[in-house]
């Protein structure tokens, strides 16, 4: 396994970990293999998972082998009682990811439950999804701003062991401020300038989350959705100076 990252130690590359919502297994291994060279991350999601399971990491980590030093990131955002979370990490232990996301709406017990299963995995808490509003969040009963919320579960998720935080980049800021430089921010909800926001409603441009202090971006349908994937990354990539 790749060692966990630390803040200032992620850019050895461009610090992007691509979405790899793939439609089947050859198209996530013809992905994997156009933006390994240039990125430090690869990330396997939720629809992906339940589709494919372990195979879609296997794949990945393949796909990725010949660039040489990028990481596999789980994002399966788990969310239930902590013996049900400590029992769904120690499933996935032997695909050694680098991440693996929780969220941290569960509470304390609960991550520190993952934190326990997985210590040689960053356990990452997801703080407010980028796909909410503050009237979403009434909604839902959550109090505040986005960015009160947000800094607000990233302290509480920290304090319980988490290693990283998913967050909005326009939360970036305020929760380097409040949780220090060793912990990595990993921030979704990027867009370069122009692009198609889908279905994310608090984002930035790549460079603008560095900025604010992100570690790393997460990036999808910009690259993934262009015709050259290669072209489309390495665009980006040179945006933050890669």
């Amino acid at each position: 396994m790749t060692s966990s990252p630390s803040r200032g130690a992620i850019p050895m590359r461009s610090p992007i970990a691509v979405a790899l919502d793939a439609p089947d297994l050859v198209v996530l291994e013809q992905w994997v293999e156009a933006v390994a060279p240039i990125v430090t991350t690869v990330k396997v999601g939720l629809e992906v998972f339940c589709r494919d399971g372990a195979q879609a990491v296997h794949v990945a980590r393949l796909a990725a082998a010949s660039a040489g030093g990028v990481d596999v990131f789980l994002d399966l955002k788990l969310h239930d009682i902590p013996a049900t979370v400590k029992g769904a990490a120690l499933a996935v232990a032997p695909l050694e990811p680098a991440f693996l996301t929780v969220h941290a709406a569960g509470g304390s017990e609960m991550i520190a439950a993952a934190v326990a299963a997985l210590p040689r995995t960053r356990i990452t808490a997801v703080t407010i999804l980028t796909s909410l509003d503050e009237a979403a969040m009434r909604a839902i009963g959550i109090a505040g701003t986005p960015a009160d919320a947000a800094v607000r579960l990233a302290i509480l998720a920290v304090n319980a062991g988490a290693g990283a935080i998913v967050c909005s980049p326009q939360e970036v800021a305020a929760i380097r401020a409040a949780v220090g430089a060793d912990v990595v921010l990993i921030t979704p909800g990027v867009r370069p300038s122009g692009a198609d926001l889908g279905d994310q409603k608090r984002v930035a441009t790549p460079a603008q989350a560095l900025a604010d202090g992100a570690d790393l971006l997460v990036i999808g349908r910009p690259i993934t959705a262009a015709a050259d994937l290669t072209a489309a990354v390495r665009d980006i990539a040179s945006t933050l100076g890669a």
